[in-house]
């Protein structure tokens, strides 16, 4: 009962912390470091929860069910997003089935060794999910002119748009987001396995 308490207790902090992973859009000047911190946390909540899941159930295929279930709460959220009247095409798209399928991918594959699972597949998540993730630039229209047509009410006064801040952030998100990914999604994954020793 505890294991499938604490399976829906991730699953919905999950996607709590994942509800805003397009806010990066609402900071336009710190939008690709943003856009980096955003994808390394999804990136956390996708290996702690759908490890823990997998190795719960030895069953491959799990860990993309578990990115199924943060894809349906996602998408009810932006649902209650698009009725206070953002734009559908803001709704963001949930991009973590790929970065899922390819952890289940790495523990059938080798016959479902947990080393090679945080290894193999916190090393794929970390680097493919910031990928995947700039699809949700791609299909929102004009990131700019939408985040000033729709503001965040509750934007702190430290986050207000100023002169562009240009850095090594801003140049290259996803290689950042995907190099630090890799090496911390490891260290997330071996939690997701840890959860499973209580």
């Amino acid at each position: 009962c505890t294991h499938y308490l604490l399976m829906i207790v991730v699953a919905v902090n999950s996607t709590l912390l994942t509800i805003n992973a397009g806010d990066y859009i609402f900071y336009t000047d710190w939008a690709w470091t943003s856009f980096t911190v955003f994808s390394i946390s999804q990136t956390l909540m996708l290996c702690v929860g759908a490890t823990y899941y997998l190795t719960f159930t030895g069953v491959p295929g799990t860990a993309t069910y578990y990115g199924l279930i943060m894809t349906v709460y996602t998408w009810v959220a932006k649902g209650a997003w698009f009725s206070l009247g953002y734009p559908y095409d803001f709704i963001v798209t949930p991009v973590w089935l790929p970065s899922a399928m390819l952890l289940d991918l790495a523990y059938w594959a080798t016959k479902k060794n947990k080393h090679s699972l945080i290894l193999f597949g916190g090393v794929l998540v970390g680097m493919s999910l910031p990928l995947f993730n700039m699809v949700n630039l791609i299909t929102v229209a004009d990131p700019l002119e939408t985040a000033f047509k729709y503001p965040r009410p509750t934007l702190p006064p430290y986050m207000t748009p100023i002169e562009p801040q240009v850095g090594k952030f801003y140049n290259s998100p996803v290689a950042l987001g995907a190099g630090a990914g890799a090496v911390l999604a490891v260290t997330f994954t071996a939690l997701g396995c840890k959860l499973n020793t209580w």
